[in-house]
């Protein structure tokens, strides 16, 4: 008794791979076995591995039960090694699976899909920016990078990856070669930190990570929150795509609703999915040559054509051409978004 405790304390500290290997080549051949020694009784090599599956997970229906001496034989071998490999096989797939589970939540997982949204630190405006993104379309995954030592966020859609933005390997393992966009956030500053901290200490950082990804991965599109307008200079040799002023975009919209109540509620229906229509972007479409066709299209299918790009001027250029890499955006609701989705 003591030697085959041995035996299996040593299956435990063996390699999972080899004892995964092990497992299957001693369920296949004791399946083989079974039907090689008692063709009658079993018929078939799959009814011999149904029995041998059920012995060695104490299940026994007793459908198929060995009749000779040798294939009793093999059921005693099976009872006495085969139970406790598959024991042990099966705890290993169960501390795998603690183990993956583990690595995750500590971002130590490196991230395998594509056209995803990476968001880097972690703050209440990520928080937000995550839910609206999750929100706004259920197969989209999302990867997180911060230094925090576990995941502040558990989802089965939003993967942590824990280390420095401004490294190469912490940008690789989020896989941002094959992201659709990146969203780099300034970092909380407290009361305390306020009290040592420049705002510009923290546009520093971003500058510095927005430098590290817009040198290495031109092609992914980059929103960047900076702290203070004034330090946007700074960002002119960097090739981000775009800025969001946060502090100065809820003053400005705080100051447009005295003067204009109910626009706040406007802007927030587009920009979110608290109503049935919200703000889309479309491209160009065959059919539609100038702004005029497309506007007039769109306006027929329960659409409203506002932009092209950051343009706003749309009502004043109808009879301009509208260029092949056009971005319409358009205010709609999901089912008209889907129908001019499918239009070439």
């Amino acid at each position: 008794m003591f030697y085959f405790s041995k035996i299996f304390l040593k299956l435990l500290r063996m390699n999972n791979k080899f004892i995964y290997s092990l497992a299957f080549l001693f369920i296949l051949l004791s399946a083989i076995s079974a039907y090689m020694l008692e063709k009658e009784t079993f018929g078939s090599i799959f009814n011999g591995l149904w029995w041998v599956m059920t012995t060695v997970t104490t299940t026994g229906y007793g459908d198929y039960a060995p009749k000779t001496v040798a294939g009793k034989c093999l059921g005693i071998f099976l009872y006495i090694f085969g139970i406790g490999l598959i024991s042990v096989t099966i705890s290993k797939v169960v501390d795998s699976l603690f183990v993956y589970r583990q690595r995750k939540e500590a971002g130590k997982l490196r991230y395998q899909g594509e056209q995803h949204f990476v968001i880097i630190d972690w703050s209440k405006n990520a928080e937000l920016a995550i839910q609206e993104i999750l929100n706004t379309d259920t197969s989209t995954e999302v990867v997180l990078i911060d230094t925090l030592e576990k995941t502040p966020i558990v989802h089965n859609r939003v993967h942590y990856i824990r280390g420095n933005p401004t490294h190469m390997e912490t940008l690789e393992m989020a896989n941002m070669e094959k992201a659709r966009s990146v969203f780099i956030f300034a970092n909380e500053i407290t009361e305390d930190q306020a009290m040592l901290r420049d705002p510009s200490f923290v546009d520093g950082k971003t500058l510095l990570v927005a430098t590290t990804i817009e040198r290495n991965y031109r092609d992914v599109h980059s929103i960047v929150e900076i702290k203070n307008s004034e330090n946007m200079q700074n960002f002119q040799h960097v090739n981000v795509n775009e800025f969001i002023l946060g502090s100065e975009t809820i003053s400005q919209l705080a100051v447009r609703s005295a003067f204009s109540p109910g626009s706040s509620r406007i802007v927030s229906q587009l920009l979110t999915r608290q109503s049935s229509s919200s703000l889309q972007v479309l491209g160009k479409r065959s059919s539609w040559r100038t702004y005029r066709d497309a506007f007039e299209h769109l306006l027929l299918e329960g659409a409203t054509l506002i932009s092209d790009r950051d343009q706003l001027n749309i009502n004043q250029k109808l009879d301009q051409l509208i260029p092949e890499d056009a971005q319409l955006f358009v205010i709609c609701d999901a089912e008209t978004y889907d129908r001019l989705s499918k239009l070439k």
